[in-house]
């Protein structure tokens, strides 16, 4: 799809839209076999995200799919639900107050069905389940090396809450927000 078809009825700002870009990357599915898929991130993060996949498809790391959030109309919970690794929606952070980091497209989410976001007794998407042993699932190794190399964090290293699929790179949201 192209970036305007990613974007389509997207409630962002203008600056926000303008700021973004469309990264097709392969990866390696639950099923063993390559893939394809898209994926919506800042333009200054386009090059350094494709990165990033390559080495996930190199460390044969499986992902479920990777499919822009607007499939499954702006709605977090049916992306997370149907186990899609994602990049930029323009929503709140989960009971919090405030605008996620995947707002600003400085935000990646992978295979949340394997790595939850938990905190307290809450967790989502709900039936998630977070088994170290089960494909898909994160630890630190060769996707957190992936990500950490390029001055991203990852929510397992989040105190408090713990947002296993979730990676985002600090420095781009305060970026964007001078921009504005």
């Amino acid at each position: 799809m192209t970036l305007a078809q990613a974007l389509k009825r997207s409630r962002a700002p203008e600056r926000i839209r303008k700021s973004l870009a469309i990264v097709t990357v392969r990866y390696i599915s639950f099923d063993g076999k390559r893939h394809q898929g898209q994926i919506v991130v800042g333009k200054d993060l386009a090059r350094e995200v494709a990165a990033i996949f390559r080495d996930l498809e190199k460390a044969r790391f499986p992902i479920k799919k990777v499919v822009p959030v607007v499939r499954y109309g702006w709605s977090d919970d049916r992306s997370m639900a149907n186990n899609n690794t994602s990049g930029f929606n323009y929503r709140n952070k989960p009971w919090e107050r405030g605008l996620s980091r995947h707002a600003y497209g400085a935000a990646i989410d992978i295979n949340p069905m394997q790595n939850p976001y938990v905190r307290g007794g809450k967790r989502l998407p709900p039936g998630s389940k977070r088994n170290p042993r089960a494909r898909g699932t994160i630890l630190e190794g060769p996707v957190v090396r992936a990500f950490i190399r390029r001055g991203w964090r990852w929510g397992g290293h989040f105190r408090g809450a713990r947002d296993w699929q979730h990676f985002d790179k600090p420095a781009v949201r305060r970026t964007s927000a001078r921009a504005a």
